[in-house]
């Protein structure tokens, strides 16, 4: 399955089974402008991600909605771009150049400006899509704002992100290191094991 398929499983298995999460989550309105993401972030978006951006607008702002284990909310491309800029704004101040190696999927510490997020933990903590050079071009890292660093690829792209949240929703199997709950009020939830 492609992303937006994915994207409209995964909605479709929260409908039916987690409706308080499913209710949080927005479709992008109005449709983001991808081009001016582009030229604002300095590199191009893999497909994988805009097609993310064009199914998904992030959630109702007062509601954190876990959908990405293991407490990550989605957000929509403009809540990616502010978290970005966030990010840039903070880093750029205490350090001329990342403390990274150039290939994708490498681990380091400060934010580097090719590292895009898509999705947040409401605190600092924050899953980003690796757009450095190299084979890992696009895989999904988790960026530890307390540690100040990204270890090793989460995933490899988005689509085999979303791919291992529908799978460990519909065959109880875990994402990650996270296995999906269902709290008593329908909440999706993952629980680390």
């Amino acid at each position: 399955m492609d992303v937006p398929e994915l994207w409209a499983e995964i909605v479709r298995w929260l409908s039916e089974h987690a409706p308080v999460t499913a209710a949080a989550l927005r479709p992008p309105a109005p449709p983001p402008d991808l081009a001016e993401l582009e030229a604002e972030f300095a590199v191009e978006l893999p497909e994988e991600l805009r097609a993310l951006w064009t199914c998904c607008g992030g959630t109702d702002p007062d509601v954190l909605a876990d959908v990405l284990p293991p407490f990550y909310t989605p957000y929509s491309a403009i809540e990616a771009r502010q978290a970005w800029r966030d990010h840039r704004k903070r880093w750029a101040a205490q350090w001329e150049r990342p403390a990274c190696d150039y290939y994708a999927g490498s681990p380091g510490s400060s934010f580097h400006p090719a590292w895009i997020p898509i999705a947040g933990d409401g605190f600092a903590d924050e899953l980003v899509v690796d757009l450095r050079p190299g084979p890992l071009h696009g895989c999904v890292l988790e960026w530890e704002q307390e540690a100040a660093q990204v270890l090793r690829p989460e995933w490899r792209s988005v689509a085999a992100m979303l791919s291992d949240v529908h799978r460990a929703l519909t065959e109880g199997v875990p994402a990650g290191h996270s296995y999906p709950t269902v709290t008593e009020d329908g909440r999706l939830d993952w629980q680390i094991r």
